[in-house]
């Protein structure tokens, strides 16, 4: 060895596998006909995952599919679903193992938000928020984690990965936002429970928790930010994407629990 230098050794080129880190495995992403559950489907279909696409807007539905199948190169279905409705999350994950086979991933990412004082709310967007934000999420779980059990007891990576978009609101509750809180509050609380029942099996559950970020659903000042933060400064849908990929390409030794992101203009 010369003078000076140390025995290092190089860095390994990357691989295949490494480039598409979930090849051979399916994903179920609910919401994914805009914001964070379209660039999620994007982020993994990168990763080499097949994916199942549910959402309420089929146009919507079969130009990502398509795009996706074009660009991306790997098999994609949609599958219409309003997930408020008891029976449609079982029938997604249904036709998804029907379509596939099988079952590795599942990301909830569909949500709906609407803010204003208690005493000036119209209770049917409370239920909906209940619905979406909180009892979809229930459901999908439980119709999933039969097939995320079996995948990560047969499948070649040894584990699965049960993820939810949460919030930075579960969190941190503010005037004006309290159901929706409370509904992201609760997906917390169920998720690390539910951590807890099935992480000796194989199976990873994970919750990100974006701060403000520009979807269709905060736009039009539906979701506006209390200290005046500009909307050009807050995140974007690839932003948590990339964390929901990054959360579940981890070695199966790992099991990343929690994200929270924010925008770092945000203070709270």
């Amino acid at each position: 060895m010369a003078p000076g230098t140390t025995d290092t050794p190089a860095t390994p080129a990357p691989t295949a596998s490494d480039r598409t880190p979930l090849a051979g495995t399916v994903a179920l992403v609910t919401g994914a006909s805009s914001g964070i559950g379209a660039a999620t489907a994007w982020a993994l279909a990168r990763a080499g995952c097949a994916l199942a696409l549910v959402a309420r807007r089929a146009d919507r539905l079969r130009d990502l599919t398509a795009a996706l199948t074009e660009q991306a190169g790997g098999p994609a279905a949609a599958f219409t679903a309003d997930l408020g409705d008891p029976d449609q999350p079982r029938q997604a994950v249904a036709r998804t193992v029907e379509r596939f086979g099988r079952l590795d991933v599942l990301v909830n990412s569909a949500g709906y938000a609407a803010r204003g004082a208690v005493d000036e709310a119209d209770p049917a967007d409370w239920d909906r928020m209940i619905d979406l934000n909180l009892k979809a999420v229930l459901r999908m779980s439980h119709a999933a984690l039969p097939h995320l059990l079996r995948a990560a007891r047969t499948g070649p990576r040894g584990v699965a990965d049960l993820v939810t978009v949460s919030s930075v609101a579960g969190r941190v509750p503010r005037k004006n936002n309290g159901v929706y809180s409370a509904t992201k509050h609760a997906v917390g609380t169920f998720s690390e429970a539910l951590r807890q029942e099935v992480t000796g099996r194989g199976v990873r559950v994970g919750l990100v928790e974006p701060g403000l970020t520009v979807t269709e659903m905060t736009a039009g000042g539906r979701i506006t930010s209390s200290d005046g933060m500009p909307e050009d400064a807050w995140l974007h849908a690839e932003d948590i994407a990339r964390s929901i990929a990054f959360m579940v390409t981890q070695p199966a030794r790992v099991a990343l629990n929690e994200i929270m992101v924010r925008p770092t203009a945000q203070e709270r």
